[in-house]
């Protein structure tokens, strides 16, 4: 199985992003209640959070915070009441 990507994502409004997955699925997901740690602390704010950018694989802010593929797939799979495939 090939390792899943991030490949485009489009802030949409509060901590909402659609992301679109290199298997072509695509989702929106809400990250407010995932921005826990020091390192996402920066990025509760609103102005902050939309500014991230789309690396080679997943989504990430200037001062390096980001979140796993793997981990906003499994997210998409469960807005989507899916379970990831083992």
């Amino acid at each position: 199985m090939e390792l899943i990507k991030v490949i485009e994502a489009t802030y949409i409004r509060d901590f909402q992003i659609d992301f679109k997955f290199s298997d072509g699925s695509q989702s929106v997901i809400d990250l407010e209640s995932h921005l826990s740690g020091e390192i996402f602390d920066p990025i509760k704010d609103k102005r902050a959070f939309k500014k991230f950018k789309v690396n080679p694989w997943t989504i990430e802010w200037e001062n390096g915070a980001d979140f796993s593929p793997e981990f906003l797939y499994r997210l998409s799979l469960q807005n989507k009441g899916l379970q990831p495939r083992s």
